[in-house]
């Protein structure tokens, strides 16, 4: 039997074919994404290096302090609550701080702090207002509207001519005065304000009773009841009266106004009596 040739099989087989092996790329990226690293590394050390220099440079250093608002507390007082100020980064310092420590100041009501450069801090306050002087315990108190105390009543406050406020004191042994009060004391004040010659008569304000405010004037030891609203209707329509209400009662010890149509006079050592108002 004769050898047959068999021609070689030619057709392509996928499986005897390897694919080309692509060439790796990352050390192409890693190399320059390492040097931008290191350029960014060194810039932002850099700029924090600049800023913490320039904020410790003395151009940058607090040495001057503007104060503003001011009326009853001295520019030295407030410079004392700021002792330490001066001589820290205008840039990193907490003002916030700042204003915390001037606001515990029973006077200041409102403190801001603002940086201005190259090295001031300016400093405006607003200082609280005494409404009158709290007779609590027996001591004279300058309080505001709310019934804060601000300080005790001396000589160096001899200037201001406030009414004397009592009732203020509370019952419940927490803080001295009662807030209620106070501001029913400030709303019978603040509504004189209309009738200024009224209002420099007030002398004195009992507020124990939230619904009945007791006054005396300046030159009447009258004790005169005013209710808790038409405070200064009220106390016109006494100084209207007064006149004939002294012809006809010599020593009066209490007027009841709380009525529109009549008033009730009390002598004193003697049971109340009604007068009828001429409208």
């Amino acid at each position: 039997m004769s050898a047959i040739a068999v021609r070689a099989d030619r057709r392509f087989r996928r499986h005897h074919v390897k694919p080309a092996r692509r060439r790796r790329r990352w050390p192409a990226l890693v190399k320059p994404a390492l040097q931008y690293g290191v350029l960014g590394v060194l810039l932002a050390y850099g700029l924090y290096r600049g800023g913490a220099v320039a904020a410790h440079a003395h151009v940058l250093q607090i040495d001057r302090i503007v104060v503003r608002g001011n009326e009853r507390l001295s520019k030295g007082e407030l410079l004392a609550m700021l002792n330490g100020l001066r001589g820290e980064s205008l840039v990193w310092t907490d003002l916030d701080a700042w204003r915390r420590r001037l606001q515990a100041s029973p006077w200041v009501r409102e403190a801001a702090l603002r940086r201005s450069l190259p090295s001031t801090v300016e400093v405006v306050v607003s200082e609280r207002q005494p409404m009158g002087l709290g007779r609590i315990n027996g001591e004279m108190y300058l309080v505001d509207e709310h019934g804060l105390i601000i300080d005790q009543y001396g000589p160096q406050y001899a200037d201001l001519d406030l009414p004397i406020i009592d009732g203020l004191a509370t019952t419940d042994g927490g803080s001295l005065t009662d807030e209620a009060r106070a501001e029913f004391a400030a709303r019978l004040i603040g509504s004189l304000r209309a009738k200024p010659q009224i209002a420099r008569r007030l002398s004195q304000i009992d507020v124990a009773d939230l619904h009945n405010a007791l006054v005396i004037l300046n030159g009447d030891p009258a004790v005169l009841q005013l209710g808790d609203d038409q405070f200064l209707p009220r106390l016109q329509s006494y100084l209207d009266l007064a006149p004939t209400l002294r012809e006809r009662v010599a020593d009066i010890d209490s007027v009841d106004l709380r009525f529109d149509d009549r008033v009730y006079v009390r002598p004193a050592g003697k049971p109340a009596r009604a007068i009828e108002q001429k409208r």
